[in-house]
Formats: structure tokens, sequence, C-alpha cells
């Protein structure tokens, strides 16, 4: 697998042009190829923003493979695999190229880490209307300028600036995504809960344990990261923070019943010891379990 620690090199692997500045690159045009030499999957040590909309070839994040049909805007983080072999591209497309060092002693050093869609895999992809579009091509025309003029104590505060502008736009626009898209809106929260029963019905907790985020999401065929983002759109609440709200559900429903103790219940829901779990409990609902049990029971 190729890795590549600087731009310049990327450049020259995918054909683009050598960049004007080491650590950050900013073009726009029709890019019609974008294969790595002999194998398509690659790693880099830097950011990589595309607005694009593919009309043949395949691109790869992580296991996860490109739907050309799909979404305009993707995020790459540092050392993602990634994958792209002879692809063509239907329209005018951008790419931004930021490399962690480009960013040091900064406060976009920081803020990038937070937008959790550079963890989205690629067939999560930004939709964008035609305002939307506009709206990220304005900020990309006026980065462009920027790269493009001359360097003065100025021009890396003021991409930066542009940059930090496009990406509260994108986390914006991702928001309105969750809420427009008719085949994910309120449907996320009943599959994962469905999930849920059906991971304990099953008893597949007796194997592999508490469910986890990455174990629903892959059921789900959705990043953890985008699964957390969406229920947190509908139900105010984390992947995380629904399984625990589901295991105290079934918690209490066995404590009430009485016919077993603690250590038993929290075998029985998957958790590897009864303290993990008491602890889990009394932090979720106030009291220690056998508190609830006994004030349930009198």
């Amino acid at each position: 697998m190729n890795h590549f620690d600087n731009i310049s090199s990327y450049n020259q692997a995918i054909g683009l042009k050598a960049p004007e500045h080491p650590l950050f690159y900013i073009a726009r045009g029709n890019m019609e190829c974008c294969t790595v030499g002999k194998e398509s999957e690659f790693t880099a040590d830097f950011y990589i923003i595309i607005f694009k909309k593919v009309e043949s070839g395949s691109m790869q994040y992580g296991k996860t493979k490109y739907d050309h049909n799909q979404g305009k805007m993707s995020f790459i983080k540092p050392r993602q695999i990634t994958g792209c072999k002879n692809i063509r591209l239907e329209e005018d497309c951008f790419v931004i190229l930021i490399h962690e060092d480009f960013l040091s002693g900064t406060a976009m050093h920081n803020e990038i880490k937070k937008y959790a869609y550079f963890e989205y895999e690629v067939n999560e992809a930004l939709h964008l209307s035609p305002s939307e579009e506009e709206t990220i091509w304005n900020l990309e025309y006026a980065m462009e300028k920027e790269y493009h003029n001359n360097v003065d104590d100025y021009s890396k505060t003021i991409i930066l600036s542009h940059l930090d502008t496009m990406l509260k736009y994108a986390q914006r626009f991702y928001k309105r995504q969750f809420i427009d898209r008719a085949d994910l809106k309120g449907a996320t929260f009943t599959k994962f809960n469905d999930l849920l029963l059906e991971y304990f019905e099953n008893k597949t907790n007796n194997d592999f344990g508490l469910p986890t985020v990455s174990y629903m999401a892959e059921k789900l065929n959705v990043s953890s990261r985008y699964l957390t983002d969406l229920l947190k759109q509908e139900t105010g609440k984390t992947a995380l923070e629904l399984i625990h709200l589901y295991l105290i559900s079934e918690a209490k429903n066995l404590l009430k019943e009485g016919k077993m103790n603690i250590t038993e219940i929290s075998v029985s829901l998957g958790f590897e010891n009864p303290t993990y779990f008491s602890r889990l409990f009394k932090k979720e609902v106030g009291i220690t379990p056998n508190i609830f049990r006994e004030e349930s029971l009198n």
C-alpha cells in the first residue's frame, strides 16, 4: 500500500500539478483520473476534501466502496485507508489538501478534529442543494485566489479563515441532510432498537459480550461516527448512550423479577464483570442495583 508523507509525491502519483505551497494545495477543474500506481489503496499525512460527482471508476474509504450516484463532498482524515482507481468525473470538481504541519500552532489544528464527518465513509458523502453548492464554491474561489496570490503575513490566516467557514457550513449542511433525507428520517433509531432486541433475543451477547457501536454501525451499513451523529439528530442521544439505556432497561426488568442475583444479571447481559455493571447502573439510575432491587421488591 502506498503512503504519502507529503503533498508533492501524492500529486505526482495521481497526475496533479506540483503544489505552490509544500503543505497546502487547492485546485479545481475536470480531473479525469485518480490512480495511485499499481495499488489503488493509499494513506497520507494530510486531510483531503473533495468536491465531485463520479462518472465511472471506483473509490474506497476503509472497506466501503463509493456509490457513483451519491453525494458531492467527501472528507478524508490523515492515515485513513483510501482508494481510487480509473476515476472519471462528470463535472467540475475541486480538491483541497491540508498537511497536518500546515495547521500546527493554529486553532484549526484542534478544531478540525472536532468535525466527525472526516471519519464518515465515502458512501456517506455530503449531498448539496444548488444554493449550498454555490456557498461552497464561493469559499473555494476565495481560498484558491488567496493560494495563488503573492505570499505575505496574512496569506495563511486568510486561507484558514475560509477553510474554517467551509467546514462549519459542511457541518450545517450535514445536519440538514440528516433531517431532509426521507430514507433516513426517523428510521435509524427504529432499526437500531430492533437490532439491539435481536442481539439479545439471539443471545449474541453470550458469544460477543455487550453490543458495541462499531458492531451496530456495521450491521446498519454506516460508519460509527455517522451512526452516532444521525442518532444524535433523531433522538438527542449518541449510539453508546442508547445502548446503555437499553441495557439499563433490561437490567431493571431483571432486577424487578428478582429471580437472579447481581452477578447473574450482569453475565446474562454480557458484562465482563459485575463491578462494571453496577458502576454503569448507578451512573444511569443514581442508585446501585442492590438498592434498586430492594426498593422494587418492597
